[in-house]
């Protein structure tokens, strides 16, 4: 292209706030204008540019034109003025550019792949989920096989809990506005968060976290130093009001499911406590089948609350932690969030894809907001240490993920309906009927297709519905007692009794294994 054959420096610019704005408007781009004007007046602006061209830009980019030799432009799409339907409806280009084509041709089949794995496209496909315009965007409606498939995560993820020594909570979706005044929230969040409603002349806000409710039950009464740890879990429902312009899918919604936890410890038991987080971490999205991680620790920014001390502390346990895993981490210096560090867990899908997921948080804000206190070994009051930590994040947003990473052909565990009974005829449906309840009083995931259809067209409808298991009966298997297993991938596995097929499932199913169920 002309501007890679020019090789044009790309070059930095900083300017003071008032100076761009004054710069951007000048030149009619009002809209950078009015972002500008919302970045506090100290910080410094950062544009970019090359040749004659400059715009606004944090950075950083490749040295200069000539890096670039092979572009794209992929899409046109319309958009909302800060995602806000309220707003002027703007065009967003999208391209995207490599050193050469060969790379830029990778990049497009993996794109290709990526929206072939689209889980709104395969969760209309397989029924499991939808988006209904009657209630308002971002709020998932679950059908029955995607309630299916959450049930079972969720019940792993009890399951996982109760063993690492955690207790389940419960709690209610709206408080009073003070709660949220308390914790801070209506500060530092209230563009999250809807609007109040009002009920006895006091205002009601619906939760965007869990953290204060877990907060007040810590408080319910004098912890004492044999107390800690205590690690509470919840399945907790949250809203938050995203802009109408950010949602996606069930990768961004209004209404979402938390896998929230906190952990509240004493000081010298956060090592501990992180080092068993993280197991807990690794184990459970193994299960799920993701096998590669990437870490992050961010550490204390400029602004924070709480001691030097204890900060340094809780890094270093944090550090200690992660090297203990002997786990790939990078350091994200001044990253952490006001109130304490925190690890970042990505997994990478079976594209090659990042996916933010797992946070393992330190807070030394809400305890002392809150005034949260354990009577110690020496009979005086001290703050506890507390932990947020989420594994899953949304089960929403996870859901998401698994379906693009398996392109919804789930492992047998995950899968809504585990196997199918397919009959030749009518002759094979007493038999078949018997087995599906053999098999459903075993606690399996199974139906059966009596329809009047032939045999290699049912085949073919419950491949394409990603079932993990065919289970054919003709004369021969009624007479036999037996089923003709084939997978969703097209091996036949012969004939097996039922007893058999059942202790291969359960097999699979207790070691949250594919068994190379795929094509």
């Amino acid at each position: 292209t002309e501007l890679a054959s020019q090789d044009l420096p790309v070059h930095r610019k900083v300017m003071q706030r008032d100076e761009a704005v004054e710069y951007f408007k000048g030149i009619g781009e009002h809209y950078k204008a009015e972002i500008i004007e919302s970045i506090p007046g100290e910080e410094e602006i950062s544009l970019y540019g090359q040749g004659d061209w400059l715009d606004l830009c944090r950075g950083p980019h490749v040295p200069s034109t000539g890096a670039l030799k092979a572009f794209k432009l992929t899409s046109v799409a319309g958009a909302y003025w800060r995602g806000d339907s309220n707003n002027e409806m703007l065009q967003r280009i999208y391209g995207t550019a490599w050193p050469d084509k060969k790379a830029l041709k990778q990049y497009l089949v993996r794109l290709e792949e990526a929206e072939r794995r689209d889980h709104r496209r395969i969760g209309k496909d397989l029924d499991l989920f939808s988006l209904q315009e009657e209630a308002g965007g971002g709020l998932v409606f679950w059908h029955p096989k995607g309630s299916r498939i959450r049930r079972a995560i969720e019940d792993f993820w009890r399951d996982q809990h109760v063993a690492a020594g955690y207790e389940l909570l419960y709690t209610p979706h709206i408080a009073r506005q003070v709660l949220w005044e308390t914790s801070g929230h209506t500060d530092f969040y209230r563009e999250g968060m809807y609007n109040p409603m009002e009920e006895d002349n006091e205002d009601y806000l619906i939760k965007p976290m869990n953290c204060p409710f877990h907060v007040l039950i810590y408080k319910n009464g004098l912890r004492s130093h044999r107390d800690l740890p205590m690690r509470w879990a919840e399945l907790g429902t949250v809203y938050r009001h995203e802009m109408s312009g950010a949602l996606h899918g069930l990768m961004r919604v209004r209404g979402f499911t938390q896998d929230d936890a906190h952990i509240f410890c004493r000081e010298e038991q956060i090592a501990d406590e992180i080092l068993a987080i993280l197991n807990l971490t690794l184990d459970m999205l193994e299960a799920f089948g993701f096998e590669e991680f990437h870490l992050d620790l961010s550490t204390k920014p400029e602004k924070a609350v709480g001691k030097d001390e204890i900060w340094d502390k809780a890094t270093a346990a944090l550090r200690q932690a992660l090297e203990a895993k002997g786990l790939d981490y990078s350091i994200d210096e001044g990253g952490g969030a006001f109130y304490g560090p925190k690890i970042d867990v990505k997994i990478r899908d079976a594209i090659g894809r990042e996916w933010q997921c797992s946070t393992i948080q330190l807070d030394f804000n809400l305890p002392e907001r809150f005034d949260m206190e354990y009577v110690a070994e020496d009979g005086d009051r001290h703050r506890p240490i507390m932990i947020h930590r989420a594994l899953l994040g949304s089960i929403e947003r996870f859901f998401g993920i698994l379906i693009e990473h398996y392109e919804g052909k789930f492992p047998a565990w995950l899968a809504p309906t585990q196997a199918v009974l397919l009959n030749i005829t009518d002759r094979q449906d007493d038999y078949v009927l018997a087995v599906e309840e053999t098999l459903k009083n075993q606690g399996f995931r199974v139906e059966s297709d009596l329809r009047n259809e032939k045999i290699g067209f049912k085949i073919r409808h419950h491949t394409l519905q990603r079932v993990p298991y065919l289970l054919v009966v003709g004369d021969r298997e009624a007479e036999s007692r037996t089923l003709a297993v084939r997978t969703r991938g097209g091996e036949d596995l012969g004939a097996m009794s039922v007893e058999d097929f059942a202790h291969k499932l359960r097999k699979e199913i207790a070691g949250h294994g594919r068994n190379n169920l795929e094509d």
